[in-house]
């Protein structure tokens, strides 16, 4: 693992961070899916469950669910907000302390220190996205150009928490600080990545995709294509979990692509990991 050992702590443009993801990606997905597995296991299966319970209760259509049963579709849009935002902190939390201990140990990790770590940081995680959630959901009500502004600093502060042990508050703050002077770059940097992941997860929804088209021109030749609970049946729901779900855990790709953003851009303001190389060189 020395051997192919990938330096965080450097400065990186676009293309590199990109390219040095999928590189890193590629030399420890066998360690990192045992260790995602081990540890986000319980969110994920409630995430599942809550995907499907909130499938079902939109049956197609979430405007026609809010306007025929309001109620049970705010409980299960609810209840799907929870535990995806508990599943994205356990993740979040899981490749975030995996790099860390892969940092740490210059290119090894050690599994029970990864599942400490991210057991230990799974709240302050939690409340970093709902106070992050309700930060931009508010931007983007005034007139979401701030919305989007706070989005870039916002999406750094679970980095932030984990590898500078920071409070919840010093970590959003930090986030505003790193990316002063590179916001363009770094706005940048996160859409290019998240377009990546969102083009490679549609590959995964082509099964839906297909479905859905093979199911609206049955219902219209029914007569029941203005009814939304025509859609929803088993194979539909199945489909649709599993493609989300898998949209869910490709997600894995921002968080490392995040994590090399955040010492690029330590890197320009800190210079942490020149420091660290010059102090080696008198060793």
């Amino acid at each position: 693992m020395q051997d192919q050992y990938i330096q965080f702590k450097k400065q990186r443009e676009l293309g590199e961070i990109i390219s040095v993801t999928f590189k890193f990606l590629r030399e420890n997905y066998k360690t990192l899916i045992k260790s995602i597995t081990q540890v986000v296991g319980p969110t994920f299966i409630l995430l599942i469950a809550a995907l499907a319970y909130y499938t079902y209760t939109v049956a197609g259509s979430p405007l026609a669910a809010m306007e025929g049963k309001s109620e049970e579709f705010l409980i299960s849009f609810f209840i799907l907000a929870v535990t995806l935002l508990l599943f994205y902190a356990s993740l979040y939390g899981t490749i975030l302390h995996y790099i860390k201990s892969y940092i740490e140990n210059n290119g090894t990790v050690d599994e029970a220190e990864i599942k400490t770590g991210a057991q230990d940081d799974l709240g302050k995680l939690f409340m970093v996205f709902i106070i992050s959630a309700v930060i931009v959901f508010t931007g983007l009500i005034l007139f979401i150009i701030p919305g989007i502004y706070l989005m870039v600093p916002l999406s750094l502060a679970a980095t932030v928490l984990v590898f500078n042990k920071m409070s919840l508050g010093d970590s959003i703050s930090h986030g505003f600080s790193l990316v002063k002077d590179h916001w363009w770059t770094t706005f940048f940097s996160i859409v290019v990545i998240w377009l990546l992941v969102y083009v490679i997860g549609l590959v995964f929804q082509l099964p839906l995709i297909i479905y859905t088209f093979m199911k609206m021109f049955a219902v219209a030749q029914e007569g029941s294509l203005a009814d939304p609970v025509s859609y929803s049946d088993w194979v539909f729901i199945l489909l649709n979990v599993i493609s989300s779900v898998i949209q869910y855990l490709l997600s894995s790709i921002f968080v490392i692509a995040l994590a090399f953003i955040y010492f690029n851009l330590n890197e320009h303001k800190n210079l942490t990991g020149t420091y660290e190389t010059i102090d080696k060189l008198g060793d």
